[in-house]
């Protein structure tokens, strides 16, 4: 699956493509690092968020529809790196697009970052998970 990219995804994406794979892993790491906290209103509210069943650490994720796009909030544990820059990668990449821009992401974009050789396929597993609930939940959002 190629469909075009939205912007920021493709900067990312080619962000990643720039380096090569010791340089990629410490790109991951770099988001993982900058995964935003959860705003007041859904830290007090745990049962607002998705538990990702695909990811072996505890991800949960909320997603947003407003009038000014999508608003994606996410927690991974600190001691789970890997898992926590693919949720902030999917977090900084999808703010703000459209609902439709949001559902057509391919389902491959995990694949497309070039971390499959870096990271287990159970990794990037858990990161298709938090794209495919992403997805879903913006989906109900938007037939709401």
């Amino acid at each position: 699956m190629t469909s075009a990219l939205p912007a920021q995804l493709a900067d990312i994406r080619d962000e990643f493509l720039a380096l090569d794979g010791n340089d990629r892993l410490q790109l991951l790491l770099k988001f993982a690092n900058e995964l935003p906290e959860l705003p007041e209103r859904l830290r007090d509210h745990p049962g607002l968020s998705e538990r990702v069943e695909e990811c072996q650490a505890p991800v949960f994720i909320t997603l947003e529809l407003g009038d000014d796009g999508v608003h994606m909030f996410a927690t991974a544990p600190r001691e789970a790196p890997t898992t926590r820059g693919f949720a902030s990668i999917l977090v900084q990449g999808v703010e703000g697009l459209s609902a439709e821009e949001l559902l057509a992401v391919p389902a491959d974009f995990p694949q497309m970052l070039g971390l499959n050789d870096l990271v287990s396929p159970l990794r990037v597993r858990g990161m298709s998970g938090m794209l495919a609930r992403a997805k879903r939940q913006i989906a109900a959002r938007s037939a709401a």
